[in-house]
């Protein structure tokens, strides 16, 4: 099923909107109904008013009535991992658990290597802090 998520966020990706940094980056999440929502990334001449890719996907995520993430795959380009930024990270901790997995992939889906969320936030502060 990770095949999905990763043409997901290729073919997200390929709708990105960066014609700044000519970075482009595409996002999938999976929800806990298993369905798949997508995000690019869409940069804004103000910056640092554009949107992240996972951020996009979050919000189709909360727009279809999900609530939480079991999966994620993170699509970008060049010779690094493309891993989420630490807002972004933090953004999926709001509905995902420590040990939800995030794929980090190539531009045309190669995976590269993949992260529990605790190892690339770890001792994070989620929503049952709040509890």
């Amino acid at each position: 099923m990770t095949d999905r998520l990763i043409a997901a966020a290729v073919a997200a990706r390929a709708h990105a909107y960066a014609p700044y940094s000519e970075f482009a980056v595409g996002a999938a999440i999976r929800d806990e109904q298993g369905r798949i929502h997508a995000g690019c990334n869409v940069e804004n001449a103000a910056y640092p008013q554009g949107v992240c890719a996972e951020a996009g996907a979050i919000s189709a995520l909360v727009l279809a009535g999900g609530r939480r993430i079991t999966e994620v795959v993170v699509v970008g380009g060049g010779d690094g991992l493309c891993s989420p930024c630490g807002g972004c990270r933090q953004k999926i901790r709001e509905f995902a658990a420590p040990d939800v997995v995030i794929h980090v992939c190539g531009a045309d889906g190669t995976l590269r290597r993949s992260f529990t969320l605790d190892e690339l936030l770890p001792h994070s502060f989620g929503p049952e802090n709040l509890a």
